[in-house]
């Protein structure tokens, strides 16, 4: 099939004109949708190594937007659309599609980013657009003429892992009525089937925003949060360092577990490591004038806080012996007063940048 390569940063899609009997034989409805005269599409087995389609399967279930009695209002509504949309095109958004396949792209004779893309032996997932075609699909059982002279604009996403799925699976459908990641995370907590890993650091995310003791406490930008407290960083943001913390931890350690007791372990360490930057910042945390308590910072001090994740003893013996640890971090603080902060930490984006901080606050550890 013919394909344009679109190029964003570090990534690599591309953009298909899909011919409507063609995408419809292409794609996999995880989901099951009706019409008004209870025509239905039975929704396709998910196998139990599909990470991707039995997560997208379970969310949905997870979340009232997706009931059966609103996609079957939806679908119906998009179907009459089609059915009544004259110079408006009928489906003018892209609906993205998915596959862990890497796809060949042949590209044409001077023209690099235009060319034959080969189609995958398996369907495409749908990470967006599963009403639409939906519609598409009941559309052409009642109109097969017509609708076979439409063409569905699709975003093809290839040779990317589970996370990247899910990522922009909550990337598009984060709005009000629709899940976005801080809800994602909440329900990593609360559902079997999420992966120890995830659980885990959703656990330690929840208690570094609820408890008491914890520096964090309310300073989380979380779906549902009641504070008024300024907030710091995104809940996702902190979930995505613990998430990389806790997978590189059970590489060498298999003991580990979303239990209480490591859930424990882990705030107990993380409560009291940031107890003693606090102390080494003095007058520059929770202080505008500097940029000690934002996302940018508080990413690469837990970088810090796992490399030096040991057994310290109880609460204000270890207090005590990381204050001593982070104690050349005084020296620091000049350097992260706002004025100027960007120009002192030069990068090429913010994940740079965390990087380039984390160094800098690992080099004045003892």
């Amino acid at each position: 099939m013919l394909a344009k390569q679109i190029r964003q940063k570090d990534a690599v899609f591309y953009f298909v004109s899909y011919p409507a009997q063609d995408i419809l034989r292409k794609v996999k409805f995880i989901s099951r949708f009706y019409d008004e005269n209870k025509e239905k599409i039975e929704s396709e087995e998910v196998t139990k190594h599909d990470e991707i389609g039995e997560f997208i399967r379970k969310i949905e279930k997870s979340d009232k937007s997706f009931q059966r009695e609103i996609s079957k209002r939806k679908v119906a509504a998009i179907k009459n659309f089609y059915e009544t949309a004259a110079t408006q095109p009928p489906i003018p958004a892209t609906v993205l599609l998915f596959t862990p396949h890497t796809l060949t792209f042949n590209s044409l004779p001077n023209m690099p980013n235009v060319g034959n893309l080969d189609e995958p032996a398996d369907k495409f997932l749908m990470i967006d657009g599963q009403h639409r075609l939906a519609a598409l699909e009941f559309f052409y059982r009642s109109n097969p003429e017509e609708a076979s002279t439409i063409y569905v604009p699709c975003i093809i996403f290839d040779g990317k892992s589970e996370d990247f799925a899910t990522e922009m699976f909550v990337i598009i459908n984060s709005t009000p009525t629709r899940i976005n990641k801080s809800h994602l995370i909440d329900l990593y907590e609360k559902v079997s089937w999420t992966s120890p890993d995830k659980k885990l650091a959703s656990q330690i995310a929840e208690m570094l925003y609820s408890e008491g003791d914890s520096p964090l406490q309310y300073r989380i930008n979380r779906l549902g949060g009641r504070s008024n407290k300024d907030k710091w960083i995104l809940q996702a943001e902190l979930f995505n360092e613990l998430h990389r913390w806790i997978v590189k931890d059970m590489q060498t350690n298999k003991d580990i577990e979303a239990s209480k007791a490591w859930t424990n372990y882990y705030y107990q360490y993380l409560r009291d490591f940031l107890k003693a930057a606090k102390n080494i910042w003095g007058e520059a945390w929770d202080n505008d004038k500097y940029m000690v308590c934002n996302s940018i910072t508080l990413k690469a001090m837990l970088r810090v806080a796992a490399d030096l994740e040991s057994d310290y003893g109880e609460q204000e013996e270890r207090v005590k012996l990381l204050t001593e640890k982070l104690n050349n971090w005084q020296s620091l603080k000049p350097d992260f007063r706002k004025e100027g902060f960007y120009e002192r930490f030069v990068a090429k984006g913010q994940v740079e940048r965390v990087a380039v901080i984390a160094r800098k606050l690992k080099e004045g550890v003892k």
